[in-house]
């Protein structure tokens, strides 16, 4: 654990120095000054702006798992284990993605209405706010499993990486059964009725999606490490 807690470090050191965590967080800052208007509904700001977090947090995932050299890497890997090196950037890029996602969230209560989308029920901010965390959640874990499924170990070429990587961004928000989509819709829905639901069983999904994905970008790891190792000596 020690191990892995110091790599956390390292990662989060290399993010900083580089600043290439600036164009995503931009971004979704972007996304908000664009879309949130003070007064807004609260429950359908809080919607857009955890849907915004699915991208953002899957470009951040890119960024962290792809900064460090190869040649780092493999001494990284050597020192601790290729596993714990290929899940430090996932947990720094989720790290970053829940920062964002919990100034982002405060940001839209703050400006938003506490009131439902017909103007007239009064919704509770306390819970809104919770309901608007935990969606925030379930759109960053599902970028997050998004991009790692899409970035290497499991895919190497930085044009199809990209191209999916983008393309599994706006299915996982368009798609029926997605964790992401259910919890954006469960607060669009609460804001007609004015009753701030929380999508637990969409949080759940979007758990199991990030654990099993981020655990099959750590077993391949050592395996597709070994494949391009190969291939650039032959």
């Amino acid at each position: 654990m020690s191990a892995l807690f110091a790599l956390l470090g390292y990662q989060s050191a290399l993010l900083l120095r580089s600043q290439r965590w600036l164009p995503p967080f931009l971004l979704y800052g972007i996304i908000l000054a664009v879309g949130i208007q003070p007064g807004r509904p609260v429950l359908d700001a809080l919607g857009y702006s955890a849907a915004a977090l699915l991208p953002v947090t899957a470009w951040l995932v890119r960024v962290c798992v792809t900064q460090e050299p190869t040649s780092a890497r493999d001494i990284t890997s050597a020192a601790a284990s290729p596993q714990r090196v290929q899940l430090a950037p996932l947990l720094t890029a989720l790290m970053g993605a829940g920062l964002l996602g919990c100034v982002g969230t405060t940001v839209v209560v703050l400006v938003s209405k506490a009131m439902g989308a017909d103007n007239q029920t009064v919704v509770p901010l306390p819970e809104a706010t919770f309901a608007g965390l935990l969606a925030a959640a379930v759109c960053a874990l599902t970028g997050a499993a998004v991009a790692a499924l899409c970035t290497r170990p499991l895919l190497y070429s930085r044009g199809w990486s990209l191209a999916l990587t983008a393309l599994g961004s706006l299915l996982a928000l368009v798609t029926t059964g997605s964790p992401a989509k259910y919890a954006v819709t469960t607060l669009v829905s609460g804001s007609r009725t004015g009753d701030p639901r929380l999508p637990l069983l969409a949080f759940a999904g979007a758990l199991l999606f990030a654990a099993v994905a981020g655990a099959a970008a750590c077993a391949m790891g050592p395996l597709r490490g070994t494949d391009v190792a190969t291939e650039a000596g032959g």
